[in-house]
């Protein structure tokens, strides 16, 4: 597994932690990242909007996550979201592990040099291996989450294999959200956890305007947060419900 691991904190205090995030994500937001991969409008294309980021990092801290998995680096919008929350909940273990085996050859780093110059490196580790090697290593490694931010390959059967793996390292009774949930491979293979596994939608995670068309042709939000059942069960191969 290769990865990158972060070093000591250098600064003291939540508040200065915290205002040093803030301080990168209006960086990122008003001048864009260091480098992209030279795609017309990548940047904007790929990156989760400041408005959902502002909503992923409150859902986080009104969670007190202090475990975190994220699938998808790329220019690290949510990333910034997501540590900026671990930075205000201040727990003892704080830590963030993102999985992105793009971020080296295709986004040069560009990610992982804006957490670090927010400080982020402290609590995050990046893996660099897809994440369908890397989250069953996490499993076997005991890792348990609080929460996870879903935002990698957008394939149907890769999404549904991610889902696999976060709903047995994420906590009974924690969270996962999802990105481009209006893409009708995304949706489809959430519709399975849903409908098949007691997950259930929190509405009020990401409230606002629907912008995007659901399979169905619905309007559809684009993030949407799952809370896992506690206790978690298996279903009976008996009792499948179509998806």
């Amino acid at each position: 597994m290769r990865s990158h691991r972060g070093g000591v904190v250098s600064m003291t205090g939540t508040a200065e932690r915290v205002t040093r995030v803030r301080e990168v994500r209006r960086r990122l937001t008003r001048e864009g990242p260091p480098r992209t991969r030279g795609r017309e409008q990548d940047f904007e294309t790929v990156t989760l909007p400041e408005r959902h980021c502002d909503q992923l990092r409150d859902l986080m801290i009104s969670e007190g996550a202090e475990k975190v998995v994220e699938v998808g680096l790329a220019y690290a919008g949510s990333a910034l979201a997501i540590g900026e929350a671990l930075a205000a909940v201040d727990r003892p273990r704080a830590r963030h592990v993102i999985i992105d085996p793009f971020q080296e050859r295709e986004y040069s780093n560009a990610g992982w040099d804006l957490l670090r110059a927010a400080g982020l490196d402290s609590i995050a580790t990046l893996m660099l291996t897809p994440s369908s090697i890397a989250l069953p290593r996490l499993l076997t490694e005991g890792f348990i989450a609080d929460a996870a931010f879903v935002d990698g390959s957008h394939r149907f059967h890769e999404v549904f294999v991610d889902l696999y793996f976060l709903r047995k390292i994420v906590r009974p009774g924690g969270l996962i959200v999802i990105d481009d949930d209006w893409w009708p491979s995304v949706h489809t293979a959430v519709q399975y956890y849903e409908r098949n596994l007691g997950w259930t939608v929190i509405p009020e995670a990401f409230p606002g305007e629907a912008i995007g068309v659901g399979p169905q042709d619905e309007r559809e939000t684009r993030c949407k947060a799952y809370r896992l059942p506690d206790p978690s069960f298996e279903p009976s191969f008996q009792d499948f419900r179509a998806f």
